[in-house]
């Protein structure tokens, strides 16, 4: 969906707005980086074990990466329980249809699921249409591929309450969830926010990070955009990551780069 100048002040008091702006820096996920770093998460401690000790994705990492605020109210149930949290204890598809003036037509539907390209028209609707493919497909994705979840209706409801949320918590509750699925053996396809993953992984191991990426940006996640990994054979670039994590130092770290970021750097902001 587009992002109408319309809807920023909806966005704005949800405290999105900078997740919102990042659509336009989205960068490819390198997936073999990506899968030999998720070979060595541990669902038992939340972290990823390293030949130096361990080391994992926090919340400092989530706000800085993705703008996304720290403090508020939890975002809890919707990721499992959702029909409770419905206004009243209407039935999902009623409130949807209070919320967005129509329902979608059938072939539109999957269970609770809307189709993306469904979601448009009038500025409130298309706030909470946007909204909830924002939070669908960059924070909170996972295997419905391009589909919009119902659970989202108790939080669109209302936009002014949007901003209360702690939505950094719970983006990387999220993060932590797919990564200890995948972790079972008989899991294959990681879901989740795998664009904070990577950048992660970038801003902290200086030795994985592309180059030509210089200019500092916020969100911090901005940087990597337009960035292409390489398009070789996976099997071989898996591989060949194994072997650099299990060369790596505790030097190989950067445990203080924001610090050092934010005391030295002037910002081009992304949401200029």
């Amino acid at each position: 969906m587009i992002l109408h100048d319309r809807i920023l002040p909806y966005l704005d008091r949800a405290n999105l707005l900078h997740v919102a702006r990042l659509n336009d820096y989205w960068f490819k996920l390198d997936e073999p980086m990506i899968s030999a770093f998720v070979e060595r998460w541990r669902p038992e401690t939340h972290t990823f074990h390293m030949p130096f000790g361990e080391c994992t994705v926090t919340l400092q990492d989530v706000a800085y990466q993705f703008g996304l605020p720290i403090d508020g109210h939890a975002v809890s149930g919707c990721l499992s329980d959702f029909e409770q949290l419905m206004e009243g204890g209407k039935p999902a598809w009623v409130w949807f249809g209070e919320l967005f003036g129509e329902l979608p037509p059938e072939d539109c539907i999957d269970d609770f699921t809307v189709s993306f390209s469904w979601f448009q028209e009038t500025v409130q609707i298309y706030a909470r249409g946007y909204i909830m493919m924002l939070l669908s497909t960059a924070l909170f994705t996972d295997k419905s591929g391009a589909r919009v979840h119902l659970r989202w209706l108790p939080y669109v409801a209302d936009l002014d309450g949007l901003g209360k949320y702690s939505w950094a918590s719970a983006t990387l509750s999220w993060l932590y969830r797919c990564l200890c699925r995948v972790a079972n053996r008989n899991v294959k396809n990681l879901t989740g926010p795998l664009s904070l993953l990577q950048s992660w992984i970038f801003w902290r191991f200086p030795a994985f990070r592309p180059r030509g990426f210089d200019a500092i940006l916020w969100p911090l996640a901005a940087r990597w955009g337009r960035f292409l990994p390489s398009s070789d054979e996976k099997g071989p670039r898996v591989i060949a990551t194994r072997h650099r994590l299990d060369r790596l130092t505790g030097d190989d770290v950067s445990l203080n780069v924001y610090n050092a970021i934010f005391c030295t750097s002037v910002f081009i902001y992304s949401v200029g």
